[in-house]
């Protein structure tokens, strides 16, 4: 069998607006997203029949509810590849934490089989056939620091913001995206982040001036109120000296922005005490990675 693995980062929202609904149902969002250097391996095998996905994680789904799954079968399915694929994920991006992590999967998934099936799909090729799986897939191929519009997909890409150490909580439970986005009211969405000046601030490491704006995500409101012990995670990274702390994506996990790796170390291993899944980890530059 012939294979390829790859590296597959999840995301932070630096900030998440909220700018409307459109007819269909969905919401128009701004958001700052963010690469960081937390990632699933993943090993694409080829030959045999059918799609097959394995993992050393035993609460995902295998089938074809996974976002891997699905992006194996849009690719085989548009190639019109007659060979099987088996692909197996090493998690490390915590599930159901609002960073992204099935869309990581997916975009993996894409990248590695246009390399190893030699098909030649460019980034936007492969950002359409991912949109088909989830919002957040065309962000996470290329990855990096993007300005993402519309429902997600829309992207206007940044200078990356590299280097950048953060302490990630994940409280020891799972929100529903589809859940958090129904209960969300617009007419209590009287906040909007001035995007372009939070990003000098971070290009610039002005972590006092960030401090200063503070960073806001439209949907933590909603998620806080299902699960008020978010709000006192990022209390906690706040109080452990934290220049931001914010929820990601509609959560439940919980970033903090230290100014060094020291800091940010004091921190991790304060939270670990109290929440077993809590990383130490840094913004990168890039997405889908061949390994």
């Amino acid at each position: 069998m012939r294979q390829i693995s790859l590296r597959a980062p999840g995301k932070i929202n630096w900030t998440l607006d909220i700018m409307g609904r459109r007819p269909d149902g969905y919401h128009e969002v701004r958001m700052l997203m963010q690469s960081v250097d937390l990632y699933d391996e993943i090993t694409i095998m080829a030959g045999g029949t059918g799609i097959t996905v394995v993992s050393d994680f035993e609460g995902m789904p295998l089938d074809e509810r996974n976002t891997a799954w699905k992006a194996a079968a849009l690719l085989m399915d548009m190639a019109g590849a007659s060979e099987g694929v088996k692909i197996s994920i090493k998690k490390r991006i915590p599930m159901a934490a609002g960073m992204a992590g099935g869309s990581a999967d997916a975009a993996g998934v894409l990248v590695g089989l246009n390399e190893l099936w030699g098909l030649g799909l460019n980034v936007s090729q492969l950002e359409a056939i991912g949109l088909e799986v989830g919002a957040d897939v065309p962000f996470c191929i290329a990855g990096g620091t993007a300005i993402a519009e519309g429902i997600g997909e829309m992207l206007t890409r940044l200078e990356p913001i590299e280097g950048i150490w953060l302490v990630v909580v994940k409280p020891p439970f799972g929100v529903s995206t589809a859940e958090v986005y129904k209960a969300f009211r617009m007419d209590k969405n009287n906040r909007h982040n001035d995007t372009e000046d939070i990003y000098q601030k971070l290009k610039a490491g002005d972590f006092k001036g960030l401090a200063a704006i503070g960073l806001s995500n439209a949907l933590e409101q909603v998620t806080v109120s299902m699960h008020p012990e978010i709000a006192a995670i990022k209390e906690e990274l706040l109080s452990l000296g934290a220049a931001v702390s914010l929820m990601t994506g509609s959560g439940p996990a919980v970033y903090g922005v230290f100014e060094d790796q020291a800091a940010a170390r004091f921190a991790q291993d304060h939270m670990k005490k109290t929440y077993f899944q809590t990383y130490l980890t840094r913004t990168r530059g890039k997405g889908i990675e061949l390994i």
